[in-house]
């Protein structure tokens, strides 16, 4: 039971709204855009939640091992605790996790494919390759500080169409690419995901600048870090009137707008109660989205 609830921790299931949620709203998407549901469709829907979550956890275990090996995971660090930091497992055991979770990332994926065809192929390539570019070459994206963008594509628009796409396969019709609903409402997604990661970045900016990671708070400083993840705040509900019109889904820029103030006066490990919180926005902007089919 330790070790389950041990690695439970590792794979940070606080953190697995962020692909769950982009997933959930390409589901609902689909249905206001009168793709009928079928059990093939409902099969391939959880397919698709599953293969998000597998491929989110393998980000999250590579990150964890190679921020370990460059040094930036420390014993006592603010943020949440990184078990190979506080040496509650090995470098074996978490090399092995990585690779469990590459096999059913692989395996979900194959299925994906079969049914999305090379649209799918497309994404799942490049989803692969992002969570191993994310940490794990000497010029990783979260070192470079370009990490956002993708975080926002992947965990965002990519997301969310590919779900549509994958449900319009299933019932057998053909996706007009002209449609852009599944695009702005994947993209208010993706930038909840992305204040995750200005929160996470400006949380642990001092270490990060100790280590050569040069992500947008250290590049610039916290204030213009706060500045932009207020921009981000302010497109959420821009974004989902492009998506929904005038709906429930502007009502994102409530719990958007409270975690921003939080964020403003978070200090130390005060900021890992923000990123919890982030993680119940994008909850909140699901359920508001099934509140306007």
């Amino acid at each position: 039971m330790k070790q389950i609830v041990l690695w439970l921790r590792i794979i940070r299931p606080q953190t697995l709204f962020a692909s769950l949620c982009p997933v959930l709203v390409g589901l609902m998407v689909a249905h206001i855009l009168n793709v009928q549901s079928t059990p093939f469709g409902r099969l391939t829907a959880v397919l698709t939640a599953s293969c998000a979550l597998a491929l989110q956890i393998l980000s999250n275990l590579i990150n964890d091992y190679y921020d370990y090996r460059r040094g930036t995971d420390k014993q006592g660090r603010v943020g949440f605790k990184r078990a190979l930091a506080e040496g509650t497992v090995t470098e074996r055991a978490m090399r092995t996790a990585c690779y469990v979770a590459l096999a059913c990332s692989l395996v979900l994926g194959a299925i994906l494919c079969h049914i999305g065809g090379w649209v799918i192929v497309a994404i799942g390539i490049t989803a692969i390759l992002f969570a191993w570019l994310y940490t794990a070459t000497p010029y990783s994206l979260s070192y470079l500080g370009i990490a956002d963008i993708f975080v926002f594509l992947y965990y965002g628009v990519i997301a969310t169409w590919g779900t549509v796409w994958l449900q319009y396969r299933t019932a057998g019709l053909t996706y007009d690419l002209s449609q852009t609903k599944p695009v702005y409402a994947g993209a208010v997604c993706g930038l909840i995901s992305m204040c995750v990661l200005f929160i996470n970045n400006i949380r642990d900016m001092d270490d990060d600048r100790l280590v050569g990671k040069r992500t947008i708070p250290v590049r610039f400083g916290k204030t213009a870090a706060l500045c932009i993840l207020g921009t981000i705040v302010a497109l959420m509900p821009v974004f989902a009137w492009l998506a929904f019109g005038l709906s429930w889904t502007v009502a994102v820029i409530i719990p958007a707008g409270l975690l921003y103030c939080n964020v403003l006066r978070a200090q130390g490990t005060q900021y890992n109660l923000c990123l919890l919180q982030a993680g119940i926005v994008n909850l909140v902007y699901v359920v508001l989205v099934w509140l306007s089919i």
